[in-house]
């Protein structure tokens, strides 16, 4: 009897000490380790903007727990797509493009959003933001920062001295210009000198148009091909151009000073006394190249509207661009970051300082650090049609290539067919 006990007391012993060593084991396994908790975003943006998302991404570490870690890249796009053919994506990227989307979700490295990060954008995003991230019926983008272009900047000062009008149509505008033109002054001052990527805004012009003249189902047919570049469509948008660019007494220097004016410099004439011309469209990070004494004083300055509608029933669309976070990871603290990017908290201290707009419906517009971009962001977020810059969109050849070469040609005289037709031609079969 003692002796059964000595030995079932041994087996006792060694049965207990196996289990702590299972258990131990079971728990190193699963408890989240400093690792585990390290949530790695891969992304473009650098320099000014990295230091504006690190300090959304403190916020987050600090609420949670998790260690997100931020990384840019000026080579960001080629390697997304290097390390997510290997197998080692991040656990989130930041896509400044759609296409890249929709390539990464056809072969599966990314991972459909969360329900309840779905359900965030359904309450807090107009209806295009949902379909902007889609692919094949599911959800796998969560927009956060994004930019915008279809704005027309004017000196305010002078304006209200020559007593102008904001135009909320096509029409209005070709009054105002008119106007203008009758008062001694120019209507407009235009660069498309970009170094290498000459042309890319008149690539914009055109785009805005499409989407106020054929709306925004004929403007998708079109950035993907499914009607040809030379289509009627286009050649009836060329036509807007054309009155503008064409008309030596709109454009500030004529068409010689469209092609050798760099976008960045455009924008200065409206603000020599008196004005050289009045009005320049651009996007929202135009405000970096006005004259410093103007930035100082960009709310008495400067005044903005978005790009007149033209037919009534495609209202003022917003052209433009953004940064559409994806997932390769399902770990934890992923679903709940992206969660976090849904709401004004993660957006309100880039507001505050400024080079970024957000597409939140219950975004605080009094965040914005000054009225210029206030008023841009309720643009944004009214806007009913917003679409991606269609030349970003566009095969590198078109869209980095002909189409810009295209814009320049027809500035420089060449024929609207003829334009469109060669830009058609150039198209990757």
């Amino acid at each position: 009897m003692k002796r059964i006990s000595k030995v079932a007391l041994f087996i006792l012993i060694a049965l207990l000490a196996m289990q702590g060593i299972w258990a131990q084991g079971s728990t190193d396994k699963n408890a989240p380790t400093k690792e585990d908790k390290t949530i790695r975003i891969f992304g473009a943006f650098r320099g000014e903007e990295a230091a504006r998302f690190d300090e959304i991404v403190k916020i987050f570490n600090a609420k949670t727990g998790y260690n997100v870690v931020y990384e840019g890249s000026p080579e960001f796009e080629t390697q997304i797509l290097v390390q997510a053919e290997a197998g080692t994506p991040p656990d989130i990227a930041a896509l400044p493009q759609p296409g890249l989307m929709k390539k990464f979700a056809e072969n599966g490295y990314i991972k459909p959003l969360d329900p309840e990060v779905v359900a965030m954008i359904d309450e807090n995003y107009a209806p295009v933001w949902k379909e902007l991230g889609s692919y094949n019926g599911k959800v796998y983008g969560l927009f956060h920062r994004v930019n915008a272009k279809s704005f027309v900047w004017y000196p305010k000062k002078a304006f209200a001295d020559k007593g102008y009008k904001v135009p909320n149509t096509w029409a209005e505008l070709k009054t105002l210009e008119d106007k203008i033109v009758s008062d001694g002054g120019i209507p407009w001052s235009i660069g498309f000198e970009s170094g290498t990527a000459t042309g890319w805004v008149g690539t914009d012009w055109l785009e805005d148009v499409m989407l106020r003249t054929a709306g925004p189902e004929v403007y998708d047919k079109w950035v993907s091909h499914e009607i040809p570049f030379n289509d009627p469509a286009v050649v009836n948008a060329m036509g807007y151009l054309g009155d503008i660019f064409l008309n030596k007494k709109y454009v500030y220097g004529g068409a010689t000073n469209i092609l050798t004016t760099s976008y960045g410099d455009a924008i200065k004439p409206l603000f020599d006394n008196p004005p050289k011309a009045y009005m320049n469209r651009q996007g929202n990070f135009i405000t970096g190249f006005m004259p410093e004494e103007i930035q100082a004083n960009l709310e008495e300055e400067v005044g903005v509207f978005a790009l007149p509608s033209i037919d009534p029933k495609w209202g003022k669309p917003i052209l433009g661009g953004g940064d559409q976070f994806v997932a390769f990871s399902d770990k934890p603290g992923v679903k709940e970051f992206l969660e976090f990017l849904t709401t004004w908290e993660a957006c309100a201290p880039w507001a505050k300082v400024g080079g970024a707009l957000f597409p939140h419906k219950n975004q605080n517009f009094a965040d914005y650090g000054n009225v210029i971009e206030r008023d841009i962001a309720k643009m944004l977020v009214d806007a009913t049609v917003f679409r991606f810059d269609g030349s970003d969109l566009m095969p590198a050849e078109v869209g980095a290539g002909s189409f810009w070469t295209g814009m320049v040609d027809f500035v420089g005289g060449s024929d609207t067919k003829t334009v469109l037709s060669n830009i058609e031609k150039s198209w990757p079969r």
